[in-house]
């Protein structure tokens, strides 16, 4: 009898201590958001016969952005707690074998997939497990007596189990406990949990240099490219400019066929000029009625999409105004937090200036606004 086996990955955390904007399982690295890549490490295995993710409530639009064009069941949504979040997976979920995986451990080695279902035949649970290679102590503000480490082992995800035995231990566990993983739930069913070789890089991406390390590790497969946006807009009639997402008043509007932002169609023809893809006419008409008056960070949210569905990566945008009105300064700060919400990058990697031309020209007799933007990504080197 053929045994099918479920991957199902934990996706709801919220990742504050890696200080980024978004939760850490949907941060890039090299290309792709954490959690593609753990998707992609579990269904490219043999042995998997499906996938299934439980995210956190209002994530849905970061994980159907994060997974693509992956044909995959809808999310798994909500539980306050990690035990929550995957006993409401499990009951998702059918087959006989089931590896309960946390997506910022997004790259799993094919052969510690292999360990567990093969221990899966001799056990209701398996774990992967590291040894403790270092010294252990009590903690406090004084160093205590060091902990025996002989008998201690560092446990990873996926842990594997046979699904009707974890669906009743997660049954009969006491909710007003909490448990640190699934094992743990496990052994409390009394379950036999057994241990086989993990991998060190199965560690979890946690703080900012775990991210840092992973990007190093997979730097070689990404070459960097660079392109130039420019746009510009005559004024008209109207009280407000829109500028990067930001409405500002001012006794004149800009002309255009959708709201004339002409900071986010610079950006967004750098973006489509890095994966020669291009320009914003191409995408958008200005002939089709339905862009008219559209909203211009839906452009650029296109133009982001398409650079990720290249396998790209935004690392930089530098945006520069021209213009003698209205005074760009005082928006500045708003105008750059708005540009890296669109994007899905930390402000840190949004640069917003702006300058006139000393009253020369269509800008300086404030006859409309230029804008130029320079987009740097990283794509995988068998896209360039």
């Amino acid at each position: 009898m053929t045994l099918r086996t479920t991957a199902l990955i934990v996706a709801a955390g919220q990742g504050t201590r890696v200080g980024a904007t978004l939760p850490k399982q949907y941060l890039p690295v090299a290309g792709q958001a954490v959690l593609a890549h753990a998707i992609d490490a579990l269904a490219g295995h043999p042995a998997i016969d499906a996938v299934q993710v439980v995210i956190g409530a209002g994530q849905e639009d970061l994980y159907r952005h994060a997974i693509a064009d992956r044909a995959l069941p809808p999310p798994v949504i909500g539980g306050v707690t990690r035990r929550e979040l995957v006993a409401n997976g499990l009951a998702a979920i059918e087959g006989d074998y089931v590896l309960i995986h946390d997506a910022a451990r997004p790259f799993l080695p094919a052969d510690v997939t292999d360990r567990l279902l093969d221990a899966l035949k001799r056990a209701p649970g398996a774990v992967p497990t590291l040894p403790v290679a270092d010294t252990l102590a009590e903690a406090g503000a004084l160093l205590g007596p060091v902990v025996a480490r002989d008998r201690l082992a560092r446990v990873q995800t996926p842990q594997a189990f046979h699904l009707a035995a974890i669906r009743a231990a997660h049954a009969s566990w006491d909710k007003a406990a909490e448990a640190t993983d699934d094992a743990q739930i496990a052994r409390a069913a009394g379950l036999d949990v057994l241990t086989v070789e993990g991998s060190a890089l199965l560690d979890k991406l946690t703080v900012p240099s775990d991210f840092e390390a992973a990007e190093r590790r997979l730097a070689p497969t990404l070459v960097s490219r660079t392109a130039l946006g420019f746009d510009v807009h005559a004024f008209a009639e109207g009280d407000g400019v829109w500028l990067g997402g930001v409405l500002i008043p001012h006794t004149r509007s800009l002309a255009g066929h959708s709201d004339a932002d002409v900071a986010l169609h610079a950006i967004t023809d750098a973006l489509f000029g890095t994966i020669g893809d291009g320009d914003i006419g191409s995408h958008f008409p200005p002939s089709d009625p339905q862009w008219r008056g559209a909203a211009s960070h839906r452009f650029l949210a296109y133009a982001r999409d398409r650079v990720v569905d290249a396998g790209g990566r935004i690392d930089h945008v530098d945006l520069t105004i021209i213009c003698e009105e209205p005074k760009v300064g005082p928006h500045r700060g708003a105008i750059r937090t708005s540009i890296a919400n669109i994007i899905g990058i930390d402000e840190a990697k949004v640069s917003v200036k702006a300058t006139t031309t000393e009253r020369l020209g269509f800008t300086g007799r404030r006859e409309g606004i230029a804008a130029q933007a320079v987009a740097t990504i990283r794509l995988p080197e068998s896209r360039t």
